[in-house]
């Protein structure tokens, strides 16, 4: 079963990084500098920001559907990040070291299983959710604090 990890557009973002900070605040919206090179994880690039670096840490809509599942939450997105990472049969680096939440979602949007796994297991976790008929992609979440971390689909 082939899938497909793909981070977040950056054209999503790139009209924000020219804002200053009162017109980010307004937005709930804010300009931080990584502090550490763990913590900071990036939904554009799918990894870790280094301490030093430029983010934004905003509210994003990542389950855009009509119904009880729409949801949102906070992400990083850094500056340097050009162009989504994509990952095609293989899982980030960084999610290797992470208890993932794995959300198995229908082509309407409803949620249809879950389950809380080590990154280490994440390659088995996706294929048994993608045996099943009824799901049509994969939300990853950071299990503790519970963010959004990325999509997966068939590929």
């Amino acid at each position: 079963m082939s899938y497909r990890i793909a981070g977040l557009s950056p054209d999503l973002f790139a009209h924000l990084w020219p804002l200053d900070d009162a017109s980010l605040d307004m937005q709930a919206i804010r300009r931080v500098v990584a502090d550490n090179d763990r913590g900071f994880p990036c939904r554009v690039s799918l990894d870790n920001a280094s301490a030093g670096e430029t983010l934004l840490l905003l509210p994003f809509q990542h389950h855009d559907v009509a119904g009880p599942y729409r949801a949102g939450g906070p992400i990083f997105v850094r500056e340097q990040a050009t162009q989504a990472a994509v990952f095609v049969d293989r899982i980030p680096d960084t999610f290797l070291r992470r208890l993932l939440s794995v959300r198995a979602y229908d082509a309407s949007g409803w949620m249809q299983a879950s389950e809380v796994v080590e990154g280490t297991q994440l390659i088995q976790a996706i294929e048994a959710f993608f045996q099943r008929e009824e799901v049509d992609y994969l939300h990853l979440h950071n299990a503790r604090p519970g963010c959004f971390a990325a999509r997966v689909d068939r590929h």
